[in-house]
């Protein structure tokens, strides 16, 4: 976009949303320049600060006559650059969409605007006996929208699942910048499952204004112990044992020796000393069932090593035993000035070993790499600490963090469990999906946006020639001259 084409869409937006909804000044677009994922940096041309849907569709519908890019953002809390702006397009930011819409306890439902932060739709719910199911390290801060775009999970998904499991429907704003419906209070709406395919696109297929979520009746009973290992083998094997067993917990998660440093320095969680790893795993449900699951869960820790066992007596306790976990990646920044935040599945029965693997490729490289991760599914959240003013420290580290993705392509997991694609890893797409795969992928996000507008450069490593028919082309195209896309 050039100085022209901004200054003509300024002009078209202010009487439309206001002064104070449009920010041009350059010192406070670079408010915006990243996502949590600080690596990656882009000072956007425009920010508009969006208060209501038809803010949105206004400005949506503007860039798509102008076929200028757009990005929506939330919190900023993404760890994979999926809110990184474009350079020469409009950022759409909606945390001035904050409202709690409606709580419907007769339908088990809320209904709110994408702004709204995750911990307060629970607290809201909570005096109604509910609360929100996904509840990722983040959610004193991330957005609901966010989560919506990203599939969110949290250290409870693994009973309850992800954000998709929890979204039942969707106001949407498309890349065309129409306003339209997908699904609502009901479950499973019939046609396409347009639903599974908005949620966790990225903000590729459009901008959600609304969401109906999910609500979850809280539990008859909690029940969450800490349990101490020497060594992240004896946790990982505790963690097979359990889910081998049928016991689901609520949650099974997983910090290293690293990790826990890094937690005490931080929030002086007092976990015990000389631990290679620690176990939190929570049960909930109908007090009988707990009771008798937690007494397996601890005679399964004891029977794999683990050398001291503590009992949350009381909320305050539960709470303690969450902080040092809930606070790991930001704790990491007492120990490291710069560091990776890196998101991959594996096999929980290959836990031990591809731990064991991370720490030699920590141990060759030279980079301390500190695992703190959701060990009930496999998802893991290796961080890689490094100094970027020590030169070749950063190669390195990203080194590290590539080959801990390569690992988890390896052991047949996932690029990633629930930080998302973004700019980050659109790069690994070609190692975990053939061409047809990812072929297939990009005219889907084309059928919703044919001029690649919306989010345009996350997820897929080159952007699709929308219109083109899939495979190898003859002939060169410019833009494939140019360097900017590539032919299949």
């Amino acid at each position: 976009m050039d100085a022209r084409d901004l200054l003509e869409l300024i002009e078209q937006l202010r009487p439309l949303l206001g002064d104070d909804a449009i920010i041009t000044d350059h010192q406070r677009l670079r408010t915006y320049e990243c996502d949590g994922l600080t690596q990656h940096k882009v000072v956007p041309a425009l920010v508009v600060l969006a208060g209501t849907t038809t803010h949105v569709a206004t400005v949506v519908r503007a860039c798509a006559a102008a076929k200028i890019p757009f990005v929506a953002r939330g919190s900023g809390t993404g760890l994979s650059g999926g809110a990184l702006p474009h350079a020469d397009g409009v950022l759409i930011v909606m945390s001035r969409m904050h409202a709690v819409l409606d709580i419907d306890r007769a339908n088990q439902r809320a209904v709110v605007e994408p702004g709204v932060i995750n911990l307060q739709l629970s607290r809201e719910a909570l005096p109604q006996g509910y609360y929100y199911a996904p509840d990722p390290s983040s959610q004193q801060v991330c957005s609901i929208g966010g989560n919506v775009a990203e599939n969110s999970g949290g250290a409870h998904c693994l009973k309850y699942g992800f954000t998709t499991n929890h979204v039942t429907g969707l106001e949407l704003v498309t890349p065309q910048g129409d306003v339209v419906q997908i699904g609502g209070k009901a479950v499973d709406a019939p046609g396409y499952d347009l639903l599974g395919a908005i949620v966790g696109s990225e903000g590729t297929l459009g901008i959600a204004t609304k969401v109906t979520v999910r609500l979850t009746r809280t539990p008859e009973a909690v029940r969450t112990l800490l349990a101490a290992f020497p060594h992240t083998d004896q946790a990982g094997a505790a963690v097979s044992t359990i889910i081998g067993a049928g016991v689901i917990p609520a949650a099974i998660e997983m910090m290293d020796a690293l990790a826990i440093e890094a937690a005490e320095a931080a929030v002086h969680c007092g976990y015990p000393d000389g631990a290679g790893a620690v176990l939190i795993v929570e049960l909930d449900g109908p007090a009988t069932e707990v009771e008798h699951q937690f007494d397996q869960v601890e005679a399964f820790c004891r029977d794999n090593g683990a050398f001291e066992i503590r009992i949350a007596a009381d909320d305050a306790e539960r709470a303690l035993f969450w902080k040092g976990r809930k606070s790991a990646f930001a704790a990491v920044g007492r120990i490291s000035p710069d560091y990776i935040v890196q998101d991959g599945v594996i096999p929980r029965t290959a836990l031990p070993e591809v731990l064991r693997r991370i720490a030699a490729i920590s141990a060759e490289a030279g980079v301390r790499v500190a695992n703190v991760f959701h060990a009930g599914d496999g998802n893991l959240h290796p961080l890689v600490l490094f100094d970027d003013a020590v030169p070749g420290e950063s190669d390195r580290a990203e080194q590290v963090s590539g080959a801990i993705v390569d690992l988890c392509i390896e052991y047949g997991g996932s690029i990633t469990g629930e930080h998302g694609v973004g700019a980050d890893k659109a790069k690994y797409m070609p190692r975990m999906f053939s061409d047809d795969d990812l072929d297939t992928m990009q005219l889907v996000r084309c059928a919703f946006d044919p001029s690649s507008i919306s989010n345009p450069g996350k997820i897929f490593p080159t952007p699709r020639l929308c219109g083109e028919v899939p495979g190898r082309h003859k002939g060169a195209h410019p833009l494939a001259d140019a360097g900017i896309a590539e032919v299949f």
